[in-house]
């Protein structure tokens, strides 16, 4: 999708490094190069970037999951887990990082057959907690000393039937 100047596209392993200096530029949590290709491997299709001018300026890589709904039922559920997201600072507040989940959300729902979707956030962290809210993701759950400087993170789960 083309849209404001920037493309939401199906990451290219070629883009590794690119993702990587951006996950390192934009967010404390930091993973090997094998965590990426394995998860690419895996689940291709909502693992994706963002690029404006030819250049990648944000990712989103999602695993799939099988296991009890997070929004409150006790019935299992295949859910789209957003493992990471990141938009490199300069782009930000221009709906990149919104139609990075949306798209992502979209596909975990048609081509994986996840019913719903599930990320973690830094409690202090006001920007993303407040997109996820607009994309009507629920706080579920507050994960005590989830990151490894101690930090909560919020649980937020939404059913994919709304995108």
């Amino acid at each position: 999708m083309v849209d404001a100047g920037y493309n939401i596209r199906v990451f290219n392993p070629e883009e590794l490094q690119q993702v990587m200096n951006i996950n390192t530029a934009c967010l404390p949590e930091n993973y090997s190069t094998f965590f990426y290709r394995d998860l690419y491997q895996k689940y291709p299709e909502t693992f994706l970037v963002a690029e404006v001018n030819g250049e990648i300026q944000g990712y989103i890589m999602c695993r799939i999951e099988k296991g009890w709904s997070k929004l409150g039922k006790l019935t299992p559920a295949r859910l789209c887990h957003v493992v990471s997201i990141a938009v490199m600072e300069n782009y930000r507040r221009r709906g990149i990082g919104k139609e990075l989940v949306i798209k992502a959300m979209m596909r975990g729902r048609e081509l994986y057959n996840s019913s719903e979707g599930y990320l973690e956030v830094r409690v202090s962290n006001d920007a993303a907690v407040g997109l996820y809210e607009n994309l009507d993701f629920d706080k579920v759950k507050r994960n005590y000393g989830y990151y490894m400087d101690g930090e909560d993170a919020w649980v937020m789960a939404i059913n994919l039937n709304k995108f």
